[in-house]
């Protein structure tokens, strides 16, 4: 097996990391957790009296914000690598010994994970219990000369021969407190709930902003050295997936709900199941790229016209557009969308229809099915033709409204999570693949 030379300070790294932070850790075959869309009525964020259309609106300005940050990200701080926006789902997980309960964001945008910490020199209102870690007998601290610290802070802040930590979202809001190392227990959808020890996050005593009060912190999925994902290495083996079900099924079905898988669970395998490369840029290692060569609609092809977002990964194919669960939308570059767009304006046939509110350009009156008609679209990655489901493109936003879920995103491309729904998308961080399996989420 040849190894890309780019990913050998990474592997590496890495190996020293796993080799720290992971020992003496129990074996664990593969686990699998609810997620909790923001607007679902499991959700502490869930308003009744929100119609279908203003969530849809609320999920475009958050994935406006979203992207938009994308736009500014930088390569030489942690600050860098974390979204100002609250993401689209949230996870039940437990911290310390014994365990307290709390409720994160999921963020694949993000490597630390942090929660607020007693003693709250200054912290936003919490309606479940904060985490005292001197009532844990499992919490450890990082000293100020682990390499580590050096890895998360920087430049290196201590107090104390404690490693401090310090992130700066873009809306202004902070957090800030200890690296330290806990034990963590995710709640299994089996009922045995799955304790990992020693997992670096961040105790959070200084946080403010934009936070709500029914969550505690964020827990990052990214693919940094830091991230959930790699500190579980050894028990996932690299493999995580997710089954994401459709916007308009998860905000008003309290009975379903999205999930995702550790480990042996994650394997996505059977018909049906195509892969495509997952490329790493090292000058920016949280965010997952694949390669978009080209997309169908019909008979017709529009190639795909961006500049690279990260350097040539080998002689090949690279990646050019960043596949993420909190972003709801899709956005791609505008040279693009404008050939797409027409494309795609010309294939449907159904009566055009402005959105009153300016936030949709591309809109349609949909059918007595409340859907319009349109032609095979395929999402041609490498080594893999992803077609897409027409609900999806275009998401009925409101009852006489149906719009175009692409937009354009000046220079950031993502793939979002409305284009990825009803799909069992696996990552295989060892193989550097993702596999997506045509999937009815609510069963799945």
């Amino acid at each position: 097996m040849e190894i890309n030379a780019n990913l050998i300070p990474t592997l590496i790294l890495l190996s020293f990391f796993h080799l720290s932070f992971v020992c003496c850790r129990k074996s664990v075959n593969g686990f699998t957790l609810d997620l909790i869309h923001n607007d679902s009525p499991r959700s502490p964020f869930h308003n009744p009296s929100s119609t279908p259309y203003e969530r849809f609106q609320n999920a475009f300005h958050r994935s406006l914000s979203r992207a938009s940050f994308f736009n500014k990200i930088g390569v030489n701080s942690i600050q860098s690598t974390v979204i100002p926006t609250r993401g689209e789902f949230l996870m039940k997980i437990s911290v310390g010994t014994p365990p307290v309960d709390t409720l994160v964001i999921v963020d694949t945008g993000s490597d630390l994970t942090w929660t607020q910490c007693k003693p709250c020199v200054k912290c936003f209102k919490q309606v479940i219990p904060i985490f005292n870690p001197k009532s844990s007998s499992s919490y450890k601290t990082v000293s100020c000369t682990d390499k580590l610290c050096r890895e998360v802070s920087k430049p290196i802040k201590c107090t104390k021969n404690v490693c401090n930590y310090v992130v700066n979202y873009g809306d202004q809001s902070h957090t800030s407190g200890d690296l330290s190392i806990e034990t963590f227990r995710f709640a299994s959808t089996s009922g045995k709930d799955v304790s990992i020890p020693n997992i670096v996050f961040g105790c959070g005593h200084q946080n403010a902003g934009t936070f709500n009060n029914a969550t505690s912190g964020i827990i990052g999925l990214g693919g940094g050295n830091v991230s959930i994902v790699n500190q579980m290495h050894q028990e996932i083996k690299g493999k995580f997936s997710y089954c994401l079900i459709p916007l308009a099924i998860s905000s008003s079905n309290p009975n379903v709900t999205s999930h995702i898988n550790f480990g042996d669970n994650a394997i996505v395998s059977g018909p049906g199941v195509v892969s495509t490369p997952l490329f790493r840029n090292p000058m920016q290692p949280t965010f997952y790229f694949l390669n978009l060569k080209a997309v169908s609609v019909g008979s017709n092809r529009v190639k795909y016209q961006s500049s690279p977002i990260s350097p040539p990964a080998g002689d090949g194919d690279h990646g050019n557009i960043i596949i993420d669960s909190g972003t709801v939308l899709t956005f791609i570059p505008d040279a693009f969308y404008l050939n797409l767009g027409s494309l795609l304006m010309r294939s449907v046939n159904a009566t055009r229809k402005d959105d009153p509110s300016g936030t949709f350009t591309v809109c349609y009156e949909p059918n007595e099915n409340g859907t319009i008609n349109v032609p095979k679209i395929v999402a041609h990655f490498t080594d893999a033709d992803l077609e897409l489901s027409p609900t999806s493109v275009f998401a009925k936003v409101a009852d006489d409204l149906v719009c175009l879920t692409i937009v354009p995103g000046n220079q950031v491309a993502i793939f979002g999570n409305l284009l990825q729904s009803n799909f069992l998308i696996g990552y295989d961080l060892v193989a550097n693949k993702v596999s997506f399996k045509p999937t009815d989420c609510t069963k799945q």
